[in-house]
């Protein structure tokens, strides 16, 4: 299984009032936290959003394709494209605002993943970009957009026949979209032990 990661970047940012993306979030931008769940598991790694963003941080640009919808779904249909392109069987998604992921999120994923297209991460919720693909859902997911239907991305995943798995903690999944949320984050204490 070859694997490809893909930390997603694209939004405006809008509830934070900036790029929260590059937002110092304990002595590194916050997508690095994302970057480096991802990075012992995947072969390529790559963000999707601004291609200034990418060369920054020293990964591959993976932009949305022309005419995309806006939203995270471009960035995923984009991602299978980019990891197919690249030899990968498989894509792990993550947003770039979720700074306490678990460290064995694509792992735990990848076991589950089986013939299904996709497998997302839940714990109280369904986090449904904190997803494993396989790199061939592409055509799938591109039918469903063409569908018109606008579907949320859990909806999307259940109408793909994808699955969930579970894990013990919603606050591994904390997604950081206002400066108030960064903020309380910054404070909490998430070292093991």
């Amino acid at each position: 299984m070859r694997i490809g990661g893909l930390v997603l970047a694209g939004g405006r940012s809008r509830r934070f009032g900036r790029d929260k993306a590059l937002a110092d979030f304990r002595g590194r931008p916050l997508i690095a936290w994302s970057l480096e769940t991802l990075r012992p598991h995947v072969a390529v790694l790559g963000v999707g959003g601004p291609a200034a963003l990418a060369a920054e941080l020293g990964v591959e640009a993976v932009p949305d394709p022309p005419g995309a919808p806006d939203g995270p779904l471009a960035g995923v249909l984009a991602g299978l494209a980019w990891a197919a392109a690249r030899g990968c069987s498989h894509l792990a998604t993550a947003p770039c605002d979720t700074p306490f992921l678990p460290p064995d999120l694509v792992a735990r994923l990848a076991v589950e993943i089986g013939a299904r297209p996709v497998v997302a991460a839940r714990a109280e919720r369904a986090h449904a970009l904190c997803a494993f693909w396989r790199a061939d859902a592409a055509t799938a997911l591109a039918a469903q957009v063409r569908g018109g239907k606008q579907l949320s991305m859990q909806a999307l995943i259940d109408a793909l026949g994808g699955g969930f798995v579970d894990f013990p903690e919603e606050a591994a999944f904390a997604n950081l979209n206002t400066p108030e949320e960064f903020t309380a984050a910054v404070a909490v204490d998430r070292s093991p032990g």
